[in-house]
């Protein structure tokens, strides 16, 4: 792969001015040769005023911005139009719930080109200025000692490492040679990772490239993300099989086994020891999780939302993952998205 390739960094998004509102100055700020990227922003059909945003930034400032729009298809279909349409030599994905720092596509490209990678994926992480609950959703998130490890990272991983379409990309030759992103609603950037990797592709993980990740901006909607996640995974499961590891079930058999100890408690004197085991066992890792957010944060109140978002995010996803289980395993029925009404709410 040659050196000082050009740049295309593709933004999917519907309904989310206000996010945009937040992404595109961070993107205009890059400390990056403006002729050698340009931003695309893929609307799916927005009825906010996205188009007069985009046009704002076309006209007003020197970010180098393309807005294209099509009628709603998902995600999936708004990445794959912008790549069709791109000039880059390496397509970039980000989500528009993120904000990126100044020198993010500078690292990127020099490791990119330096390394001679195929394809990468990057970190995500949180501003100081993240409001408590969002910290502390990060931290449960990428934290090792819950879910961080599952996620699978550079270092330490206790599951295979697949770029997310937050901060992830690809060379126009793979793209060529792959394909675009499926038609799944949730999970299609590991399927579409799934696929770079299995291709031989050269993947590498930017560490010095984070982007900033504000996630759900409520409880609410983050259970019902992590719940869609879980059900995206046995839906990734009937696709190929090795998009499912064994420590991906952990959530759900440790929801499966909660339920089933809390049942059985009052009436079998073994699981009422369980329980308890159980209970002192998660109050040990919850009591681990507040001092380590803490040493991380320097503020107690992002801890005082763990003892809602963990539960929220292992119960969720355990949920999610049983519930398709059971639709699709074990009673042989279709695909099923999960939470698709009111979803952002």
């Amino acid at each position: 792969m040659a050196a000082s390739l050009f740049y295309s960094v593709i933004v999917p998004t519907y309904n989310r001015m206000e996010e945009l509102a937040e992404l595109l100055p961070s993107l205009r700020l890059l400390d990056f040769p403006r002729d050698r990227f340009e931003v695309i922003l893929s609307d799916d059909g927005s009825t906010d005023d996205t188009a007069r945003l985009a046009e704002y930034f076309r006209g007003q400032t020197d970010l180098p911005l393309v807005y294209l729009r099509q009628e709603n298809k998902g995600p999936g279909a708004a990445r794959n139009s912008a790549m069709e349409k791109a000039r880059g030599d390496f397509f970039i994905f980000i989500d528009s719930d993120v904000t990126v720092p100044r020198n993010w596509l500078k690292e990127i490209a020099a490791a990119v080109e330096k390394e001679q990678a195929d394809a990468f994926g990057g970190p995500d992480t949180y501003r100081d200025s993240f409001p408590p609950l969002l910290k502390a959703i990060n931290y449960s998130m990428t934290s090792f000692i819950t879910t961080g490890g599952l996620r699978g990272k550079k270092g330490k991983k206790l599951a295979k490492f697949y770029p997310r379409s937050f901060n992830m990309g690809l060379s126009r030759t793979l793209w060529q040679k792959i394909g675009g992103f499926g038609s799944l609603r949730h999970g299609q950037d590991i399927e579409f990772s799934h696929r770079i990797i299995k291709s031989g592709a050269r993947v590498i993980f930017v560490d010095g490239a984070p982007v900033y990740h504000k996630r759900r901006t409520n409880l609410k909607r983050f259970y019902k993300q992590v719940f869609n996640w879980g059900v995206a995974r046995i839906n990734l499961y009937k696709l190929d099989g090795g998009m499912l590891e064994p420590l991906h079930t952990l959530p759900a058999l440790a929801t499966l086994l909660t339920f089933l100890i809390l049942l059985l408690a009052p009436f079998w004197p073994p699981a009422a020891f369980l329980a308890a085991l159980g209970f002192m066992a998660a109050t040990l890792m919850l009591i681990f999780s507040v001092f380590d957010s803490i040493r991380i944060y320097r503020s107690f109140a992002p801890a005082l939302w763990l003892p809602l978002v963990m539960p929220a995010q292992i119960f969720g996803y355990g949920l999610g993952f049983i519930y398709n289980f059971i639709r699709r395993v074990i009673l042989g029925k279709g695909e099923k998205t999960g939470f698709k009404k009111n979803y952002y709410k």
